[in-house]
């Protein structure tokens, strides 16, 4: 059974991503991708499997201060392997939290596929910024 994600973010329910694991700096998701979220290769396309990473990451700097959100400042992202899984299951996605300042947050997160195969990994630096904030649209 999923954890709800404490906000409402339509476009990771738009894809599709549970959470399964949200505590001390770690976090668990699960992507079960669709057709849609695939590439000309019949592959998770780099963009979904970066937006997972992405979220993967920010749910384990969220996991020690869940009243807290976070925008990414910077990610890096390395894809080893093709995302693939069978229709009807899902990549599995680990996030740990690797250190933490007042307002930052440093973080790392991986993706595995269906037989356990390790597919793309990422580290990104997350900034602290607190719930109304994060809610609020960006002014330029």
């Amino acid at each position: 059974m999923s954890i709800p994600f404490g906000s409402h973010i339509p476009f990771v329910e738009h894809l599709g991503f549970t959470l399964e694991k949200f505590e001390g700096g770690e976090s668990e998701l699960h992507f079960a991708p669709r057709p849609e979220h695939l590439n000309s290769f019949d592959v998770t396309h780099g963009g979904a499997v970066m937006t997972f990473l992405d979220v993967i990451m920010a749910t384990a700097a969220r996991s020690v201060d869940p009243e807290m959100g976070v925008v990414t400042i910077e990610m890096k992202t390395s894809f080893m392997r093709p995302a693939k899984v069978p229709t009807g299951e899902s990549l599995v996605g680990k996030g740990h939290l690797q250190h933490r300042t007042r307002s930052m947050a440093f973080a790392e997160g991986r993706i595995f596929d269906g037989t356990g195969q390790l597919c793309a990994t990422a580290t990104g630096t997350f900034k602290y910024v607190a719930p109304r904030l994060a809610q609020e649209p960006a002014t330029d």
